[in-house]
């Protein structure tokens, strides 16, 4: 699905309508055009990562592990996006391929990402003798922060809405009011991400936070899924809703799993005249 270079979007707020235009390109560089999309989606990168240094040395780990990862498993991810949103927009690309590897416009499916990502991920932690639960707990946060972020992208692209509606937030896509349904996501996977970094500090069992955010983000792309009218799919059925699903049933499979074998914390607290902190490294 291609769109324009501007696109007229509008707010509706109270009995007035504000209307203004997005261009798609942030600015040129030597006739290269840089869209706001790619832009926003690298600042949600560069301030998960951030986040994910500290917490890699607050769990004893040294903080240039995410540089690795960065380099190493992202790119894959971002791959993995672009072929899961080729493969099911085939129809176009296949008569367009010289298409197929332009991203900077737009084109990146985050469950492909994900799944390509953890794939990666798994092969890492086996490479680096990193648990992979520790892994995911500790980049779950970040991770659905860089989501919460990026799905912005979407709304200078003007894509990712929802079905035409009267309520009072709606949005103008080409004269028509709609479901923001990139912001209900940000906003669903920014409070996944708050509840996310304050659990952590109740030090749960190792694959808990893995858990809730398989579960959590399921739910919450699952109903938004309903309301996009730009879905992929699948044999008639809404690929993202599936997807979503799977992401539940993991989510629930770890819990179960971090209840049933009783997996330790991340950290273990002593008294030893003080309260000391002790990492457990669970493989």
């Amino acid at each position: 699905m291609m769109f324009k270079k501007s696109t007229t979007i509008g707010i509706f707020q109270a009995r007035t309508k504000m209307e203004f235009n997005i261009d798609r390109v942030a600015f040129s560089i030597f006739g290269l055009d840089v869209y706001w999309y790619g832009i926003i989606i690298v600042a949600g990168i560069l301030i998960s990562v951030i986040f994910a240094r500290r917490e890699f040395e607050r769990r004893g780990y040294k903080g240039d592990i995410i540089d690795d990862i960065l380099f190493a498993i992202l790119p894959i991810g971002v791959i993995g996006a672009r072929i899961w949103y080729v493969i099911f927009e085939w129809d176009y690309y296949g008569a367009h391929p010289n298409e197929i590897i332009d991203i900077r416009g737009g084109g990146l499916a985050i469950q492909g990402g994900i799944i390509f990502g953890l794939i990666a991920l798994y092969f890492f932690s086996k490479r680096r003798d990193i648990p992979m639960i520790d892994l995911t707990d500790i980049l779950a946060p970040s991770l659905v922060f860089a989501q919460a972020v990026g799905r912005w992208g979407n709304f200078a692209n003007a894509e990712a809405h929802g079905y035409p509606t009267d309520l009072p937030w709606g949005i103008i896509i080409d004269g028509v009011k709609v479901h923001p349904t990139f912001f209900y996501e940000s906003l669903g996977n920014f409070l996944i991400f708050l509840f996310l970094i304050n659990y952590r500090k109740k030090n749960p069992a190792k694959g808990f936070i893995s858990g809730i955010y398989f579960l959590a983000y399921g739910i919450v792309r699952f109903f938004v899924e309903g309301l996009r009218t730009d879905s992929l799919y699948v044999f008639g059925l809404r690929t993202a809703q599936l997807v979503s699903i799977v992401f539940m049933i993991v989510g629930i499979a770890l819990l179960i799993y971090a209840k049933k074998e009783n997996l330790p914390p991340h950290f273990h607290k002593e008294k030893k005249g003080k309260k000391e902190e002790r990492i457990i490294k669970f493989k």
